[in-house]
């Protein structure tokens, strides 16, 4: 069955990781919005965005990806952090091809291992930027915690395991 994979979590939480790790596991493709994000920075596209356009326009980016696998009779493994509304709009569009969205909340259980993790880390998405502790902060305030079902997974156990426990997840009906 075609599947829309939606791994979310705050910065640092192993999302990007877990949504390349599946993607390379399984040939689903997987889009990022921070890369869909660094693309078009350069092209000043981004700048002066009220933030609910910015969010908009992201959104929307990602959703026409999303269907455009769905009408290829594909599955996508989506990378960004999403609330109630947004996992609302892809389980809609899911519906309308048969498919089923399966939510996958990554977190880390301890603070200081998350902020190490995020303040060491180098992504290297072109046109893109690093961020902070505090924009942590800030998403942990914007993006409240998820109020559907899902697959918790804490970055303090190991790739392996969770990337099993993400595919047990994926697999049942």
């Amino acid at each position: 069955m075609k599947q829309i994979i939606a791994f979310t979590g705050l910065p640092g939480t192993g999302k990007s990781t877990l949504a390349e790790a599946l993607a390379t596991e399984t040939g689903v493709p997987a889009f990022a919005g921070d890369w869909l994000l660094g693309a078009l920075r350069p092209h000043g596209v981004l700048r002066g965005l009220e933030r609910p356009v910015f969010l908009a326009m992201y959104y929307d980016l990602l959703g026409t990806l999303i269907k455009r696998q769905l009408m290829l009779g594909q599955s996508a493994i989506v990378d960004c952090l999403v609330n109630d509304e947004i996992a609302g709009r892809w389980e809609e569009l899911a519906a309308e091809y048969d498919a089923r969205l399966r939510l996958v909340e990554c977190v880390c259980s301890d603070q200081d291992e998350h902020r190490r993790r995020l303040e060491g880390r180098q992504r290297g998405i072109p046109g893109w930027h690093e961020v902070g502790w505090d924009h942590v902060g800030r998403m942990r305030a914007e993006y409240p915690r998820l109020d559907r079902e899902r697959l918790t997974v804490d970055a303090m156990e190991s790739l392996s395991g969770n990337l099993v426990r993400v595919g047990g997840y994926i697999r049942r009906t």
